[in-house]
């Protein structure tokens, strides 16, 4: 899986982390391995223009994801996916967005890019939390996968 990142936000930030939570993210929800994802860390000035351009909402918010191509989930052997590369689509994270999140949580700022980037893997992925429903299924798949990934991390 091809994972792109790039860091634009003038934080510094354990970008490798940001990889490999979501490579572990998209590999747990059988995402081909031929996708393409892209990752993009801004400042708070052009998340809050991509956030008025896009949704229509003022001010910064934390992780915006623009899904490209529904085709890069695998969904198993009774599908054929033509095994074609898939461009999943943009995470974009703004870091000092999740610092103050991360403040106002009691965790730290790189425990909550990881739970953005897992969030926004999921709305590449078409989960949605516009629903009481959604929401529930959304989150509790992304604390599964947080919690997996963390405990990968400690037993590595």
């Amino acid at each position: 899986m091809s994972i792109e990142i790039a860091n634009e936000s003038g934080v510094e930030v354990d970008t490798d982390a940001i990889l490999a939570v979501a490579r572990h993210a998209l590999d747990e929800m059988g995402v081909n391995p031929l996708a393409e994802l892209s990752i993009l860390l801004v400042d708070i000035d052009y998340m809050a223009e991509l956030n008025h351009r896009w949704m229509g909402s003022d001010g910064p918010t934390d992780v915006l994801a623009f899904p490209m191509d529904e085709g890069s989930v695998d969904h198993g052997p009774g599908e054929s996916g033509a095994g074609e590369p898939a461009l999943l689509g943009d995470i974009v994270l703004a870091p000092e967005v999740a610092a103050k999140q991360a403040a106002a949580a009691g965790h730290t700022p790189a425990d909550e890019l990881h739970l953005l980037t897992v969030h926004g893997a999921l709305h590449l992925l078409g989960y949605d939390h516009a629903e009481p429903e959604e929401e529930k299924e959304m989150f509790a798949l992304q604390a599964k996968l947080l919690q997996s990934w963390r405990a990968g991390r400690k037993a590595g």
